[in-house]
């Protein structure tokens, strides 16, 4: 009986860890996001090669920036994009990082 009750805890403990990670960022389109970048993004930051692009951090770096978004340097320009375009922002940046398994090869 014992064995029962701690399969069904940790069955209901990964169950809640999975649905909690729905919803932060990450999962979003990144097709999406890339055009979001270039329609919101690119006008500031991509005005030189050296500008922020994907491939300009790690994984880690956008994972941690975008942590709070709040605390982003855009978060004036930002703040009349809903969460989903950001999440879609988010995945196209990070899915594209300098470390990832696709990174950007140019802005």
């Amino acid at each position: 009986m014992k064995r029962k009750a701690i399969i069904f805890t940790g069955a209901l403990l990964l169950t809640l860890a999975a649905v909690s990670m729905a919803f932060a960022f990450g999962g979003g389109n990144g097709r999406k996001g890339k055009f979001l970048y270039r329609k919101s993004c690119r006008s500031c930051h991509g005005k030189t090669a050296s500008d922020l692009s994907p491939a300009t951090k790690t994984q880690a770096e956008w994972t941690a920036l975008f942590k709070d978004v709040s605390k982003l340097p855009c978060n004036k320009e930002w703040q009349g994009l809903p969460d989903k375009d950001l999440n879609d922002i988010f995945t196209y940046l990070h899915d594209y990082a300098k470390d990832s398994p696709t990174p950007a090869k140019c802005s």
